[in-house]
């Protein structure tokens, strides 16, 4: 992680009366589950959300690992603004449609490569996502290093264009100029979140440079679990993220609060 941590204060901030809310989804929203295709979202969940929602004007949106076809399927039937594949392809408020330049061809065989790594491999999974390739390695840590030399391996072989994405068991490969910050950025450009104030909540290595671009602009940045952040708040896990959002409409004016980690 590039740059300097903060002492990150426990607990979140209240939400301004103009905020713009983004929400990154693994580990923050829901717990990490053994593989992404075991994760599933409670309608309590998409309800919270949806007011959420309301309650900002429409300014909420998912930003994630994800492709936006796989999230989209994940909280059918609700519909919100979002980023996906960490920036690769987003979706505005109003609908419309962002992606990367193309480049899903070049991936082809690469992607053969990477599955024929995690077919030898048990505990490995690969998650093709079209515009990127995850390499999980969640339920054979003790392959991490293995993992990161083929995916960085796949990376070199590509060249320009690519770059390796570390996260929590997991190295991706993906296109380079586009991350969960510069996805924030393109948001924070257009309505309806122009002019508000960002508040971003994410656990992962993925999520520090939305974090950085939300610092610079004068908003706020909450780290989920442990471990080193540039977040200046930080919450303990998923259900706190929970019980913090439903809670966010009703306070959004009052003054923040809490206590600085040790």
């Amino acid at each position: 992680m590039t740059g300097a941590a903060f002492r990150a204060t426990i607990g979140a901030p209240r939400l301004p009366a103009q905020a713009a809310v983004f929400l990154d989804i693994d580990g923050t929203l829901v717990h990490l589950a053994d593989r992404p295709d075991a994760v599933r979202i409670d309608a309590p969940l998409r309800v919270l959300l949806e007011r959420l929602q309301a309650a900002t004007a429409g300014a909420l949106a998912l930003i994630s690992g994800r492709s936006i076809a796989d999230i989209d399927a994940l909280f059918a039937p609700s519909r919100f603004a979002l980023a996906g594949q960490h920036g690769t392809e987003r979706r505005s408020a109003d609908g419309s449609l962002h992606f990367h330049a193309p480049l899903v061809e070049r991936l082809r065989g690469p992607a053969a490569e990477l599955r024929q790594v995690a077919l030898a491999h048990e505990g490995l999974l690969l998650e093709e996502k079209g515009a990127s390739l995850a390499l999980h390695y969640r339920n054979a840590p003790a392959a991490a290093g293995l993992v990161e030399r083929e995916v960085r391996r796949v990376v070199g072989e590509l060249g320009d264009g690519f770059e390796l994405q570390a996260g929590k068991f997991v190295f991706e490969v993906k296109p380079s100029g586009k991350d969960k910050g510069t996805a924030i950025a393109e948001f924070m450009a257009e309505a309806p979140f122009a002019g508000r104030t960002p508040v971003f909540v994410g656990d992962d290595l993925t999520d520090e440079l939305g974090f950085d671009l939300v610092n610079r602009i004068g908003g706020e940045s909450v780290k989920v679990g442990a471990g080193p952040t540039r977040a200046r708040w930080r919450l303990d896990d998923a259900d706190a993220v929970r019980r913090w959002l439903a809670g966010a409409g009703e306070t959004a004016r009052e003054e923040p609060a809490g206590r600085r980690a040790k």
